[in-house]
């Protein structure tokens, strides 16, 4: 027998509807989320998410039969493109620019389950922050809040403060929104020397080789990937895995306490949030102008 059909839900966003087909279809089945259950979440999301999207470049992870399924990646806007979606052109690509709650809402309604964002601003030459994304060799890796403190250790030696985020895979990023004046180069500079600084205190626990076949079990100290014409996790974008789990900011206190990247889901996201606001926007922009000198002169 044929599942009974489900009648879409329309949902009105200010002036903008969005029907939401199969709104019961899972998801994420072995946490219960289904697609409107998604949706509803990345509207509560989207005060929290949208910032760190808006005027970059998004490519997103479909999954059209939920986590398990079939998948891809897409860089060109879907087709026919809503008039309340803002895209922009790079190269032969037309991207849509998440800046919106019904842009957002949109891409969750096509099954866009995950949200990486370009590591440069569109049209702005200049850096409005520095990302260093420490990569596990291990699907599970036990080290990885280690890890992370360590960064965060030398960063305050350095006498800056950045935020660590869960990448809501297996690894986890560590993002300081900067004072603009450094250009890309100089930051791929300042995480050289931060990543190959800490593979030579700590030769057990960190790699700077860019072949996975070179790194063994070691955790990766990624300082190339955050550059124009790259992407990263958008802070607060839920990934395809299971458990519905959510790149999510924490204070360098959690991090002591060994939390799970898998602690952190679609589930309890939205209470963290509303309790705690984004940590990342918290945090003040650090000048580099001072470091930067610094290293120059080693």
């Amino acid at each position: 027998m044929a599942p009974a059909a489900q009648t879409p839900v329309i949902l009105r966003l200010g002036e903008q509807e969005l029907t939401v087909s199969h709104p019961e279809k899972p998801l994420w089945p072995d946490a219960g989320i289904t697609k409107l259950q998604y949706v509803q979440t990345l509207a509560q999301l989207a005060p929290y998410m949208l910032p760190h999207c808006e005027n970059r470049y998004l490519t997103t992870i479909r999954h059209p039969e939920g986590v398990g399924g079939t998948s891809f990646y897409q860089k060109n806007a879907p087709q026919p493109t809503p008039s309340y979606v803002r895209t922009a052109m790079e190269g032969s690509i037309r991207y849509v620019v998440l800046d919106s709650l019904p842009a957002l809402l949109w891409m969750g309604s096509l099954y866009a389950l995950e949200f990486h964002v370009s590591c440069e601003r569109i049209g702005e030459p200049l850096p409005d922050r520095w990302i260093l994304d420490i990569d596990p060799s291990l699907e599970e890796e036990p080290r990885i809040m280690e890890a992370a403190a360590a960064v965060g250790e030398l960063l305050h030696s350095l006498g800056l403060e950045a935020v660590p985020k869960t990448s809501g895979a297996t690894g986890v990023q560590v993002v300081m929104p900067i004072v603009r004046g450094p250009t890309y180069d100089q930051l791929r500079s300042f995480g050289k020397f931060v990543s190959e600084y800490l593979a030579a205190k700590y030769p057990g626990l960190f790699t700077v080789a860019r072949f996975k076949k070179e790194r063994g079990t070691l955790i990766y100290l990624d300082y190339l990937q955050h550059h124009p014409g790259r992407t990263l996790a958008a802070p607060y974008t839920p990934r395809a895995r299971p458990g519905a789990p959510v790149s999510t900011p924490l204070t360098w206190a959690e991090i002591g306490r060994n939390p799970k990247p898998t602690d952190f889901h679609l589930l309890n996201i939205v209470q963290r949030v509303n309790d705690r606001g984004d940590l990342i926007a918290q945090l003040q922009p650090q000048n580099l102008e001072a470091v930067l000198r610094q290293i120059k002169t080693l």
